[in-house]
């Protein structure tokens, strides 16, 4: 699975860095960043939950 943020979506509500650490980051404004963008098997569930508790539909899976 990849991942990417819409950084023109985000506005740094910061759940998916809460919720999933291992594959999102903050920026300096608190905007989340990818740190991995192709996730492994054991961060999939997370990354997917973390792009389902986005309120703004800023991550991208695919």
């Amino acid at each position: 699975m990849h991942v990417a943020v819409d950084p023109d979506r985000c506005q740094g509500h910061a759940r998916c860095w809460e919720i999933c650490p291992e594959v999102f980051d903050l920026d300096a404004e608190g905007h989340g960043t990818v740190l991995v963008a192709d996730v492994p098997a054991e961060l999939r569930d997370k990354a997917r939950e973390a792009a389902d508790n986005c309120p703004e539909r800023a991550i991208l899976l695919t």
